[in-house]
């Protein structure tokens, strides 16, 4: 198999990974990084366990090839918060009770924070849609929307936290 070098900027800092051109970024991130946040489940874009963000954008990491990633800043949710703190969507969720098993809320948690970060002033409505795409077996998803609509004030009514990817 033909293997690329690639040079992967996640959770802000730079890793060098030699990768099968098939291979899916979710697998180099788990595989080759130990960042086993990203879970594994469906690997057909159906069920958003394996939500990342690129560039900002909520994407499904089982689906997009690894070397499609080359120059493009990736955070998963082990850089969402500085170590040893939590995102206010991370208190949240779990000030809300909208943690059951937490296999899903990874990806629920980075869908939730790109489409905050274009929506910051969100209604039920607008989160439902943004989440539409990650699924939950042990949860109702009430619990869920407050906890987002629930940070997203928090979030208006703090100063922008440095995320450790922006922070110098």
């Amino acid at each position: 198999m033909t293997r690329i070098p690639l040079s992967l900027s996640i959770n802000g800092q730079t890793h060098e990974v030699l990768a099968e051109t098939h291979r899916t970024l979710l697998d180099v991130l788990r595989t080759d990084l130990g960042l086993v946040g990203t879970k594994e489940n469906c690997l057909e874009a159906e069920c958003g366990v394996c939500t990342v963000l690129v560039e900002g954008v909520a994407v499904n990491a089982c689906i997009l090839l690894a070397a499609q990633c080359q120059g493009r800043a990736i955070v998963t949710i082990e850089g969402l918060a500085a170590p040893g703190q939590l995102h206010p969507l991370q208190q949240a969720f779990i000030d809300h009770g909208a943690v059951q098993c937490g296999y899903c809320i990874p990806g629920m948690i980075l869908a939730a924070k790109a489409y905050l970060d274009e929506s910051p002033e969100p209604d039920e409505y607008g989160v439902r849609e943004a989440l539409a795409g990650n699924l939950c077996r042990c949860t109702g998803y009430q619990r869920v929307i407050e906890a987002v609509l629930s940070a997203a004030r928090a979030l208006r009514a703090s100063p922008t936290p440095a995320s450790p990817e922006t922070a110098s």
